[in-house]
This record gives C-alpha cells, sequence and structure tokens, in this order.
C-alpha cells in the first residue's frame, strides 16, 4: 500500500514552483476523458435532432415536389392539346403558302422559258448575220493576198556595158512590163493636145499620169563617141559635141513643151537613157544640160533610176489598193462591231431576267427559312415570348354567357408553376 501511494507521489516535472506528481498527472488526464466523453455524448445528440429535423424537411419538400409535378403534368396535358390545334393551324397555313409558291414558280419558270427561247433564236440570227460579215472578209483578205502575190521585182537589171544595140522604146517597155501590173501604164497613148508620148503611168489617188520619152538622140551621141574615138580633130569633137548638146536641148524642150498639161500630166516628165555609162558621162561632162532639163521640170533616167520609180510608183499603186481594201474591211468591221454590240445588249438583258428570277427566288427561300425556323420553335415548344405576352395582357376572371345565367372562368396559362419549377431547379 505504501508502494502503490509512493508511485503515486511521484514528481513527473516541475510547473511555476510546483511538482506536479504521477497521481496528479493520472487526474488530470481522468477528468480530460470525462469531459470529452461529455461533449462527444451532447454531439451525438444535436447530430441526431438536426438529422430527424433534416429528415422531416426532405419528406415535406418531397411531398411538396410531387404536388407540383402533379400540377405541371397536369399543364403539360392541357399545353400538347393547344400545340395540336396550333400544329393543325400551321399545316393549314403551310399548304396554302406552299400552293401559292408552286403556282409563282410556274409562271415564273413559263416566262424564263419564253424569254430564252426569243433570245436564243435571236442570238442564232446575229450569229448568221456574223458568218456573212466574216465569209466577206476572208474574201477581202484574199483579194489582198492575191494582190501582194503579183508584186514583181525587177528581172532585167542591165550591167554597165557599152552596147550600142536595142537602146530606147525596147528597153524601157522592159522595164515598166517588169515592174508595173497590167493597167498601170500605157505604150503611144494620145494626149488631148493630139501629142503620143512613148509611155504614161497611171498615178495613184487619180493623180494626173506620169509621162516617159524614150526618144533619146542616139545619132549624135554615136557621131560624137565615133569622132573621139578616131581622133579625126579637136574641132570634130567639139562639133560632135555641140550637136548633141543641141539635140539634147531640143528634144528637153519638145518634151517640156508637148507632154507637161496642166491637169492631165504630171509637171515632171521622164527621159529615158537607155544606159548606165550614157547616163554617167552625160552627167559629168554636160552638167549645163542636166541643170537646163531641171528647169525644165524634165528628169533624166538611167535603167536602174528608172527601175527604182517604178518600183516607188508599184509601191504607191499598192498602197492604194489596199486602202481600199482595208476601207472595205473596215466596213465589214464596222457592222460587224455593230452587231455584236447588239448582240451584248440582248446578253445583258437576258443576264437582267435571270438576275431578278434570282432574287424572286432567294425571297422566296427566306420566307421558306423563316417558316422553318418559326416551325422548329413551335417543335421545341419555345413559348416564352407568347406566356409573357398573354401574362402581361389583362385577363378577365370571368365571362357572362349570353344567357346570363351563370359564369365561366377563362383559361389562364400556368406561366407562374413553370417559373416554380425553375426555382427548385436552382434550390
Amino acid at each position: 500500500m505504501q508502494t502503490g501511494t509512493t508511485l503515486f507521489s511521484t514528481p513527473l516535472l516541475e510547473l511555476n514552483g510546483h511538482m506536479v506528481t504521477l497521481g496528479e498527472t493520472l487526474l488530470g488526464a481522468l477528468a480530460a476523458l470525462m469531459l470529452i466523453a461529455i461533449w462527444l455524448g451532447v454531439s451525438l445528440a444535436r447530430t441526431s435532432r438536426r438529422r430527424a429535423t433534416a429528415e422531416a424537411d426532405a419528406a415535406e419538400r418531397t411531398a411538396q415536389a410531387e404536388a407540383r409535378l402533379a400540377e405541371i403534368l397536369k399543364a403539360q396535358s392541357e399545353m400538347q392539346g393547344r400545340m395540336g390545334a396550333m400544329a393543325e393551324l400551321f399545316g393549314a397555313r403551310q399548304a396554302e403558302l406552299n400552293q401559292s409558291i408552286g403556282q409563282r414558280i410556274d409562271g415564273m419558270t413559263q416566262r424564263l422559258g419564253s424569254s430564252i427561247t426569243e433570245q436564243t433564236r435571236s442570238t442564232h440570227e446575229n450569229l448568221s448575220k456574223l458568218q456573212e460579215r466574216l465569209a466577206v472578209i476572208d474574201t477581202a483578205q484574199n483579194n489582198i493576198q492575191s494582190l501582194a502575190r503579183d508584186v514583181v521585182g525587177l528581172q532585167a537589171i542591165l550591167s554597165n556595158k557599152q552596147t550600142r544595140g536595142a537602146f530606147g522604146q525596147s528597153r524601157m517597155e522592159t522595164i515598166i512590163q517588169d515592174g508595173l501590173p497590167m493597167g498601170a501604164f500605157r505604150f503611144q497613148p494620145t494626149l488631148t493636145n493630139g501629142m503620143r508620148p512613148d509611155c504614161t503611168i497611171a498615178m495613184p489617188n487619180g493623180a494626173p499620169d506620169l509621162v516617159i520619152d524614150a526618144k533619146f538622140p542616139l545619132e549624135a551621141w554615136n557621131a560624137m563617141r565615133e569622132a573621139e574615138a578616131e581622133g579625126s580633130g579637136e574641132q570634130a569633137a567639139q562639133n560632135a559635141q555641140q550637136r548633141f548638146r543641141r539635140d539634147i536641148e531640143v528634144h528637153i524642150r519638145d518634151i517640156s513643151d508637148k507632154y507637161l498639161i496642166a491637169g492631165e500630166t504630171q509637171d515632171t516628165a521622164f527621159l529615158f537613157v537607155p544606159s548606165e555609162s550614157i547616163f554617167a558621162e552625160i552627167h559629168e561632162r554636160f552638167e549645163a544640160i542636166v541643170h537646163k532639163a531641171q528647169r525644165s521640170r524634165v528628169v533624166i533616167v538611167s535603167p536602174s533610176l528608172l527601175m527604182l520609180s517604178i518600183q516607188v510608183i508599184q509601191a504607191l499603186l499598192k498602197d492604194a489598193r489596199m486602202r481600199e481594201q482595208a476601207h472595205l474591211i473596215q466596213g465589214e468591221v464596222i457592222r460587224l462591231m455593230e452587231d455584236v454590240s447588239r448582240l451584248d445588249d440582248r446578253v445583258r438583258k437576258l443576264q437582267a431576267h435571270f438576275s431578278m428570277a434570282q432574287k424572286d427566288v432567294d425571297l422566296i427561300l427566306t420566307s421558306s427559312d423563316k417558316l422553318t425556323r418559326r416551325g422548329a420553335k413551335i417543335e421545341a415548344l419555345e413559348f416564352a415570348q407568347l406566356s409573357e405576352g398573354t401574362a402581361a395582357a389583362p385577363a378577365p376572371e370571368q365571362t357572362t354567357t349570353d344567357a346570363g345565367s351563370r359564369e365561366s372562368p377563362k383559361f389562364e396559362p400556368r406561366s407562374s408553376t413553370l417559373k416554380l419549377r425553375v426555382v427548385d431547379e436552382d434550390d
């Protein structure tokens, strides 16, 4: 016994100058356990009371929810009845709208068909006219190509030989016939004054003819060359030169007086020298004769210069003929552009018809989309706007019958119950 008391008196720690024994520590622990047990008992009792209260509240809420669910089911059945009536009404209106749209589409299709037929016929006629114009243009193009093929180059270029045969008319005619087409020149024509030049060339654009003379004073030239070659003396050579100078000056004056006719021939004529060497020697030794010929409006030409002049004249004639054909082609192209312009106008009108038809179809599709969306909203029971509009309007509580004997209440939408359901879901 003494041992147990001693054991409980065993000091454990010192707290603020007081020695705490083992017995005191065990008593404090026992007291703490008893306090914890009492607290647990009180907590369990409070928890039981709260659970019972919560179960009672839950039962009450369940009863209220069942009552509200019954009311909602009743409102839903009434709503389904209204939905059936509205579905029948919209079905009838949808059938009427479909019939009206079908009639409008049929009328529009008929109009478009007639318009397309007319435009097709007009287009076919325009294309036929275009083909005719193109055929005319092809013919004119073939004429131009034939004219280009008819261009003849110089084929007989004479060399600088000292030959004295075949001078004059034959050589000039050969050069002109090789360089110009038939009809562009005349040999030995008769002028209005009765004179007959060796050749006249028709100039383009209605200009007067060009006169060519080939009567070169060959006898005087041959006599001068023979006198110089034989060495018969300086006086004989001078006499021969004087004779040649006089003969050629007389011939130049005759050309100027006889062949230069105002309005009928050009104001300049050609004197053909049948050799390049004679032409060069005249320009070298008889420069005064050349100047006098120029003053008399007579141009001394050699075979090469005549050939060059013929080429220029031939180019001018070709250009004139090509201009005539170009005017024809230009006229045909203008008429072709007029036909194309008319075709463009008619195609634009047809495009406008198609645009108007497309606009009508777009409007019809827009109306159909609106009806489809409205039907989808009706099917999905989206009546929020309809319920709000009904609640905002004043609804009379009772209605008197025609007999006046009794009063029946009107239907009142149960929007409040629907709102209470939303509140319950939020809770």
